[in-house]
């Protein structure tokens, strides 16, 4: 990138993921702010001018564009540290999230019963926006960092290191993609404008409880689809830090409408959701510099009696 020398481009393009994430942050915290003051207070609208003009379309295009711009930022970080090695994860992510979406609004199946919508655009078959899989992707790719930095596999492989192992990357992977529902529910289906709606109903806002089931069965789908593809040999060469943060971005449109909206109860099971699953990953990545310190010798005379019980 930048052959010809230029060293403005030179210095934008090394630092392009984190200019991407600042922008998303800036959009995200406009979106928000407008949200807060116009939003839930439609009184605050002036008579005229452009704000009045944009206030019918705003709601639509906030939740859109947020999408396609983290699909943007995300991507000019996929092609700086992986190139085109991710694009497989993306065809299978895309395609299972896109099949539980399909039945989910079609046979509640397996989430419960609900539809979009129009507030997220174009349906694929009339029934699911087609950046619903997009938004999937954004969230499991950071989301299978994670827990491939508390179980990591075989780095030159890009594989698990034994069964238990993989299961349990798997496994946690997809309870951090689920997690993001514990803010993006209330978000989007609880009070106008609402993004979704739910035939099903149950006591979290208005929420199935087989809906977290049916995000956790979807997400160890699609991570197995990871484990399969061997994703963990592209998401070694990506920045993790720069994956949670893009994480905790995408995560602040939710929750700051939450916050915006004093849905308290939301706001708390997020904080104490993210602190259990932070406990974990500590202790996993505790758990793997202990494994991964030399074992000391056997002293002599244990090394004696055991010959001497051996004989």
């Amino acid at each position: 990138m930048a052959r010809d020398g230029d060293p403005v481009k030179e210095a934008t393009w090394r630092n392009a993921e984190g200019i991407g994430l600042l922008v998303l942050l800036l959009f995200t915290l406009a979106a928000l702010l407008g949200y807060g003051w116009f939003g839930l207070r439609p009184q605050n609208l002036p008579d005229s001018g452009p704000i009045l003009a944009f206030w019918p379309v705003s709601f639509r295009f906030f939740a859109q564009v947020h999408i396609i711009l983290g699909a943007v930022v995300l991507l000019i970080a996929l092609w700086k540290w992986a190139r085109a090695r991710w694009i497989g994860a993306f065809v299978a992510v895309y395609l299972i999230s896109f099949l539980s979406e399909y039945f989910g609004t079609g046979y509640g199946i397996p989430f419960g019963a609900y539809e979009y919508t129009a507030n997220l655009g174009y349906k694929i078959d009339g029934r699911v926006p087609w950046v619903i899989p997009l938004s999937w992707f954004l969230m499991a790719v950071p989301s299978y960092a994670i827990a491939w930095a508390a179980l990591p596999g075989d780095r030159e492989t890009g594989s698990g290191v034994g069964s238990k192992r993989v299961v349990a990357r798997v496994a946690f992977a997809a309870v951090i993609l689920t997690l993001w529902d514990v803010a993006l529910d209330p978000a989007m289906s609880y009070q106008a404008p609402f993004y979704w709606i739910w035939s099903d109903t149950g006591p979290y806002y208005g929420m199935p409880w087989i809906n977290f089931g049916g995000w956790l069965l979807t997400g160890l789908v699609i991570f197995g689809a990871f484990e399969m593809l061997r994703a963990g040999r592209w998401i070694e060469s990506m920045d993790l830090r720069w994956l949670v943060a893009y994480y905790g971005v995408t995560l602040l449109m939710p929750v700051g409408m939450i916050v915006l909206e004093g849905l308290w109860v939301a706001v708390v099971a997020t904080v104490v959701s993210y602190l259990l699953a932070w406990a974990f990953y500590r202790r996993m990545r505790a758990g793997q510099a202990h494994s991964a310190l030399p074992t000391p010798p056997a002293s002599r005379g244990a090394a004696a009696g055991r010959g001497g019980a051996a004989a």
